[in-house]
């Protein structure tokens, strides 16, 4: 429904500061950047496999920038003693007008030849064009940093650390900073892949499901309409289709894709990390003009950055109006938060429904007979027809299962080093895979010893209820940071939740919550997403790719927690498996109603 235009919203300008109908653009060096794409090319091929570092602190100090080189060292946390270099280049224009208290960042990552990515060598080339171009002008009321950065991500997130001195991880040495600017206050990260672009996409999700500012989401695209540049979101231009149906379509099909980025809290470019420090930043990545219609050139493209940054220039204070949180179906349609957390709500609600329908149903006393006035999808346990069954609750025992199976939740966070450190004579992804599988087999099989203490009284009634509690509570929580990865933990979990309860488990149920093991789930996500990518591979062969995308999944979500605070390993280890667990334990409950029964018959 959210992607019908009767339940969304026109985008709009509430920061007025930025002044965006007034910039005038200036930008004529063109030229100038086709000539450093040529020598960049050419000095490229004689480091093939790093950044050219003299090239570049010679073109930026050449350009009258403070120029400055920054090394870091990652420590890669998988493998003892394996570390991993890497140096940034950034030149700071300082503003003329004021005393260097405010900056604006513009960022390329640059990718060697050897690169599996596609090259961003045009783009740093049009990056070095602005600079010679801006260092005439003497308007500039804030800093602009111009950064080069290697290692994609990596050292992205190096140099931030570095610039504000806080080290977010034990692994990353971030360096120190010879030079800096002001607060920085908004950062634009270039991906431009060829001198004559097709189209700018224009990319927003950040780390941990963060997202920038809606208000400078929308400058970019009122500076690409301006410019004469087609720009897109998820690689789709303004949906123009006068055919409700289609037109909902397609505005379905951008609002899905933007949950299924954000749900994964992995950033779609470099972006994604400024905006733990507060920082506005989205990713333009410009693809090659293919087929016809007229490409946009270097000068189109010169003026739509010129026009960004002189806007950003006019803000006299921090984003704070507009909205942080959000969804876009089309790129100039948003879905505000007001209306889109109810969905979540909704979910969780069904979840602490059934949690107080199972605790009214406890604190009911047994009385003879009373079973007849139960509805039949109530737990008939709950009310025993002889009261000698009638157990009393131990809160003891409940307690000490819920602490157990967080311990063990805890002790998985921080247990990859030490599966890799201990299968050290494998591959880092198989240590890793059949680690964490030998320990999701044992949370399979050890419960039933846990039961042994609580099964065959009425605590994993209770035991059920704190399992869908938490499960609600969990739901709720992450919808405040990253809706979109709450509503598909919600869709997924909650139809197995609710149909699970202490009373009438049979084979199917148990089977059905097996499939719903977290790394289970994560073999069925992967599967699902290997096979929309690959639709070509046959039977064999797609399990074969889901089965190596699972490990490979599985390291880099280890890494992304250990390096750059990614929380969706935390979640799973530390919430989601233990909730798993608990209702693990109630699908083995026995039947006591039915042996009281088998009891009296014998």
């Amino acid at each position: 429904m959210l992607a019908n235009n009767n339940f969304n919203a026109a985008t709009y300008f509430s920061e007025n500061a930025l002044l965006p109908g007034l910039v005038k653009g200036e930008f004529d060096l063109d030229g100038e950047a086709k000539v450093m794409q040529e020598e960049l090319e050419g000095e490229a091929q004689r480091y093939p496999e790093s950044l050219p570092v003299p090239w570049l602190v010679a073109k930026m100090t050449r350009l009258s920038l403070d120029t400055y080189t920054h090394n870091f060292t990652l420590h890669y946390p998988l493998t003892n003693g394996l570390k991993f270099t890497g140096k940034n280049v950034y030149g700071i224009l300082r503003a003329p007008r004021s005393a260097s208290t405010e900056a604006v960042v513009v960022t390329v990552p640059y990718r060697p030849p050897s690169s599996a990515h596609l090259s961003t060598t045009p783009g740093l080339a049009l990056m070095l064009a602005l600079a010679q171009f801006f260092r005439r002008q003497k308007y500039w009321a804030k800093d602009i940093i111009f950064l080069v950065t290697e290692h994609e991500q990596l050292g992205i997130q190096a140099w931030l650390e570095a610039y504000h001195d806080t080290p977010s991880t034990g692994v990353l040495e971030h360096g120190s900073l010879l030079g800096r600017g002001g607060a920085i206050q908004a950062a634009l990260n270039l991906e431009l892949h060829a001198a004559r672009v097709g189209y700018i996409d224009v990319k927003l999700s950040g780390l941990n499901g963060q997202l920038p500012n809606l208000v400078l989401v929308n400058l970019v695209h009122r500076m690409c309409s301006k410019e004469g540049v087609r720009h897109t979101f998820y690689n789709k231009e303004k949906n123009t289709d006068r055919d409700p149906v289609r037109s909902w379509l397609s505005s379905l099909a951008t609002l899905s894709s933007m949950v299924l980025t954000q749900a994964t809290s992995v950033p779609d470019g470099n972006h994604g990390l400024f905006h733990r420090f507060g920082i506005e930043a989205v990713t333009l990545e410009g693809f090659e003009k293919v087929g016809k219609g007229s490409p946009a050139t270097m000068y189109q493209l010169g003026r739509v950055l010129e026009g960004l940054l002189r806007s950003l220039n006019n803000l006299l204070e921090r984003f704070h109006q507009s909205f942080f949180f959000y969804l876009l179906p089309d790129t100039d349609r948003y879905v505000s938060i007001g209306v889109y957390q109810p969905c979540v709500v909704m979910l969780a609600a069904a979840l602490f429904l059934k949690a107080f329908t199972f605790w009214l149903l406890l604190k009911k006393p047994p009385t003879a007979g009373s079973s007849s006035s139960v509805e039949p999808s109530a737990p008939v346990l709950f009310v025993p027809a002889d009261e000698s069954t009638y157990k009393k609750l131990n809160i003891v025992y409940v307690g000490a299962a819920v602490l157990i199976t967080h311990a063990v939740g805890i002790s998985l966070l921080s247990s990859g080093p030490r599966f890799t450190s201990a299968l050290d004579s494998l591959p880092t992804e198989d240590a890793l895979f059949y680690g964490f599988l030998s320990m999701a087999i044992l949370t399979v099989i050890v419960p039933p010893v846990i039961n042994i203490f609580i099964g065959k009284e009425r605590n994993l009634i209770l035991l059920n209820i704190m399992a869908l509690l938490e499960l609600a509570t969990l739901l709720v929580a992450v919808s405040l940071t990253n809706f979109s990865l709450a509503l598909i933990t919600g869709l997924l979990y909650l139809p197995p939740t609710l149909w699970i309860n202490y009373s009438n488990i049979r084979w199917l149920k148990k089977l059905v919550w097996l499939v719903y093991h977290p790394l289970a789930m994560l073999w069925w996500v992967v599967l699902a997403s290997t096979a929309a990518t690959f639709p070509e591979s046959t039977g064999w062969e797609l399990l074969a790719r889901a089965f190596s995308a699972t490990k490979h999944a599985l390291v880099l979500s280890c890494v992304d927690n250990l390096v750059y605070g990614n929380v969706i390993f935390p979640i799973g280890m530390v919430f989601l498996l233990p909730v798993w667990i608990q209702v693990w334990l109630v699908c083995l409950s026995k039947d006591e109603v039915q042996e009281h029964k088998k009891e009296k018959t014998e």
